[in-house]
């Protein structure tokens, strides 16, 4: 189990894109200033915008850097079940110790809104 004071670190961008450089200099400044564990797209908020070649990515660059110094929990959560299981399944592979995820959210179809409209 995992236990102690853990960073959803940002993903940090630069031209629009993923700065991979920075990432690593963030992870390391996190481990070097004692965190106990490392958490790639979790609850920062960019988690949504990023492709999923891009979560992929991020995910990737962490558990490579972290060289297992720490736990790598990597944020999975998503209102798609398939894309869920992906990103999970995806995390498992390149080596996650763990993952972060919400429950994906069940929506219906819209009901046909009725309106009354009386004077």
């Amino acid at each position: 189990m995992f236990k102690g004071a853990m960073v959803a670190i940002v993903t940090p961008f630069k031209n629009g894109k993923v700065d991979e450089k920075a990432l690593r200099e963030l992870i390391e400044f996190q481990i070097a200033n004692g965190t106990d564990g490392i958490i790639p797209c979790g609850t920062t908020g960019e988690s949504p915008v990023l492709s999923h070649e891009e979560h992929d990515r991020v995910i990737e660059i962490t558990v490579k850097a972290v060289k297992k110094r720490v736990p790598v929990i990597a944020g999975t959560g998503s209102n798609s079940t398939d894309e869920a299981l992906r990103l999970t399944k995806h995390a498992h592979e390149v080596g996650a110790d763990g993952v972060l995820m919400v429950a994906p959210i069940t929506t219906g179809r819209p009901r046909k809104a009725s309106t009354s409209i009386t004077s």
